[in-house]
């Protein structure tokens, strides 16, 4: 897959996370995600959403990453705290 970032950690706030994301870009850039389930199989605890949307949690539960998979490309959309992730929307961020 290839990864596109369109949006990112502000500052420090995300330090403590920089490595797990890290980890899940170059896993995220080798895996080949054509369905939802190929994703559940990599991220069994993925939250779905619609339209090719998923939510993952990165540092256990403290941070949300929302992605947009569309074949061969996953677009990264929202990194954020769960404060952050509770003021926007998800599906359209």
């Amino acid at each position: 897959m290839l990864c596109r970032v369109g949006a990112a950690l502000r500052g420090s706030e995300g330090a403590d996370a920089e490595e797990q994301l890290r980890a899940w870009y170059h896993e995220a850039e080798e895996a080949n995600w054509r369905t939802t389930v190929d994703v559940q199989r990599s991220y069994p605890k993925v939250s779905v959403l619609q339209d090719g949307r998923f939510v993952f949690n990165i540092c256990g539960h403290k941070y949300r990453l929302v992605v947009h998979c569309r074949h061969p490309y996953v677009y990264i959309r929202f990194i954020g705290t769960h404060a952050r992730y509770d003021r926007i929307d998800a599906q359209t961020y």
